[in-house]
């Protein structure tokens, strides 16, 4: 199946959808795991693909954001949710007091397994909006039985939130979606397109959407949604404008972005007046040979400096870790 030719491109929130924090929330910052089973990355993908033995890596990352005072919001996928080893790891990290457990959609290990997998399906919000509801709820079930508790917040894999979706989620007790990525366009590759959205957070169908923290930086910044996405046209066009300091795009995440982008990034998304920064990484990233961020144990403790620095920016900037049980009571009392 190919790429569809227009993909799915949300509106930018209105005035009235933008949440506007109260002074006393302050600012504060929110790490999102997508936890979930190892793949090739590279590969064509692939419903057996189901292990999940990078979870072993857990709890040593989890006491590294402990020691920081930092929660988790453990997005946990079905392979995830159904393996009793994997759910026991978790099950302590929850003994935090800040951490919390929500769900993550991968459409292509989610049953029912009724669609062809290809790069368009694995996108939920591509799928026919009966399947989608059938795979929301064999995930949303999966869960409760292995946490006792409904997941309150999402993430769809892949960034495959579709125009259904926010409204399926509202009606399943959800509370919060961290699907859209800011400022990123997946449409070459069958998914969605997000440069509507900035990384403020705002309200839409029932739901509160926290965006995954990106800005834009440079010279140029201010024409960043006009030229960003046509610099892919032409040879190293994006790296050129980044070197010579004109424009680029910096998600918080330590997977492919070093840490004097992500400081950077920090400074940037605050000068923005962003209130809730949005960080996120790939529960395999936390053992080496998963994903293309951690290939050796060098690489493995370059993600954990990545962190402390992180960290020691956001303190220096008064800014303050959050959980989902804080922000809900901000925003719903």
């Amino acid at each position: 199946m190919s790429p569809p030719v227009r993909p799915w491109r949300p509106e930018a929130p209105s005035a009235a959808e933008r949440i506007h924090w109260p002074a006393a929330f302050g600012t504060r910052f929110l790490v999102t795991v997508d936890v979930e089973e190892e793949f090739d990355w590279s590969a064509p993908l692939d419903k057996r693909h189901r292990a999940t033995s990078a979870m072993r890596a857990f709890p040593a990352a989890h006491r590294h954001f402990a020691a920081a005072g930092v929660g988790l919001n453990c997005l946990v996928d079905y392979p995830v949710a159904v393996d009793p080893a994997a759910v026991a790891i978790l099950a302590e990290c929850l003994q935090d007091g800040r951490s919390e457990i929500g769900a993550q959609l991968h459409a292509w290990v989610t049953p029912p397994h009724s669609e062809v997998v290809d790069q368009v399906t694995s996108h939920v919000g591509n799928l026919p909006r009966a399947l989608e509801v059938e795979k929301l709820d064999r995930l949303t079930d999966a869960i409760m039985r292995a946490f006792g508790e409904r997941p309150r917040t999402f993430r769809s894999g892949r960034y495959g939130l579709g125009p259904a979706s926010l409204e399926l989620l509202a009606a399943r007790g959800y509370r919060i979606d961290s699907s859209m990525r800011a400022l990123h366009d997946y449409g070459r590759t069958g998914g969605m397109d997000f440069r509507n959205i900035d990384a403020h957070a705002f309200r839409r169908d029932g739901m509160i959407e926290l965006p995954l923290t990106s800005v834009y930086d440079g010279l140029m910044r201010k024409g960043g949604s006009r030229l960003y996405s046509p610099a892919r046209r032409v040879p190293h066009g994006r790296g050129m404008l980044a070197r010579l300091g004109l424009l680029s795009r910096i998600p918080l995440t330590p997977e492919g972005v070093g840490i004097a982008d992500a400081l950077t990034g920090i400074d940037r998304a605050l000068a923005d007046g962003v209130r809730l920064l949005t960080f996120s990484f790939h529960s395999p990233t936390l053992e080496p040979g998963h994903t293309p961020y951690v290939r050796t144990a060098r690489d493995r403790e370059a993600f954990d400096r990545w962190w402390d620095a992180v960290f020691e920016r956001l303190a220096l900037r008064g800014v303050t870790p959050v959980t989902i049980g804080e922000i809900l009571t901000t925003l719903e009392g």
